[in-house]
């Protein structure tokens, strides 16, 4: 074809009248019908629930009980206090981890290893019958007391959920750690700061930034995770919960009590740790602005 066609046919088209044409949108069917078929299983859902053998009058009676507001501040103190232990637990793992000495980064590993690698029920478990292991605790010359005396539910469900905390939290701050650029170390080092100075002072307030998310996220699977601890009869909201069915078959109802107020105080967690990140990344919006 020659240009001079080419040119005829664009005048062609050109002068065609396009008011004759309506326009008519692109249909998207699968869509369409996806999210009609979610709206129908969601009102099947709620119209179960809702006509199910749940006598809702036991929920709103037993979600101020006076036991599940009890196991309800266990549950909190025990989230806040492992990830607490697991939070220094973690720093100090992936400090050693990231450590020229050798045995100091096998043993780092070799945490790491051993308890992201088991099931933390069976840590729970371990921990509370230490006993059969260790009857005694002591320092001789000093104090000897009887293992089963301090392995307390609440003892033993604090060092099970913390320790195994530290484990997947040294890999968040690892991480965090890695993330800050190396002249920042380089940088530091010229100025005669020492590792841990700089790593307080310059590299873990830049890390943060990368930090804080996946820690959040650990702090809110940490209130659910503690409901493992019912395992080991620690007094948690779950644990309350299933004592007061036991006795009055009440299953489903206080089953749902126990899933509200986990809902409540994950939904707060969630709202700090919103603001936790706008704090810590205002540097890095402000970066991108520019």
């Amino acid at each position: 074809m020659t240009l001079y066609q080419k040119t005829s046919e664009n005048v062609k088209t050109a002068d065609i009248d396009l008011s004759e044409y309506h326009y008519v949108p692109q249909r998207y069917y699968g869509r369409i019908f996806a999210s009609v078929a979610i709206l129908v299983l969601l009102a099947l859902l709620v119209n179960a629930f809702a006509h199910g053998k749940i006598e809702w009058q036991y929920v709103a009676q037993f979600l101020t009980a006076k036991a599940i507001l009890f196991g309800l501040g266990n549950t909190i103190v025990m989230s806040v206090l492992a990830m607490a232990l697991g939070i220094v637990f973690g720093v100090i793992i992936a400090v050693m981890r990231m450590s020229q000495n050798p045995v100091l980064r096998s043993v780092a590993m070799g945490y790491t290893w051993i308890f992201r690698g088991t099931p933390l029920i069976l840590q729970l478990l371990l921990w509370f019958n230490l006993a059969l292991i260790f009857p005694t605790i002591s320092i001789p010359g000093l104090f000897s007391i009887q293992t089963v005396d301090i392995m307390t539910p609440f003892t033993a469900a604090l060092l099970g959920l913390s320790i195994n905390q530290g484990a997947y939290t040294s890999e968040v701050v690892r991480a965090g750690l890695i993330s800050v650029d190396l002249g920042q170390y380089e940088a530091a080092k010229s100025i005669g700061m020492t590792r841990l100075h700089a790593l307080r002072r310059i590299i873990l307030p830049q890390a943060m930034r990368v930090i804080i998310p996946p820690i959040g996220n650990e702090f809110i699977s940490m209130v659910k995770t503690t409901s493992l601890a019912s395992m080991i009869q620690y007094s948690e909201v779950l644990y309350n919960a299933q004592t007061i069915y036991f006795a009055n078959a009440r299953v489903m109802e206080l089953l749902f009590v126990a899933g509200i107020w986990y809902l409540v105080v994950v939904t707060v967690l969630s709202l700090g740790q919103n603001r936790l990140e706008r704090y810590f990344g205002r540097g890095t919006r402000r970066r991108t602005s520019h």
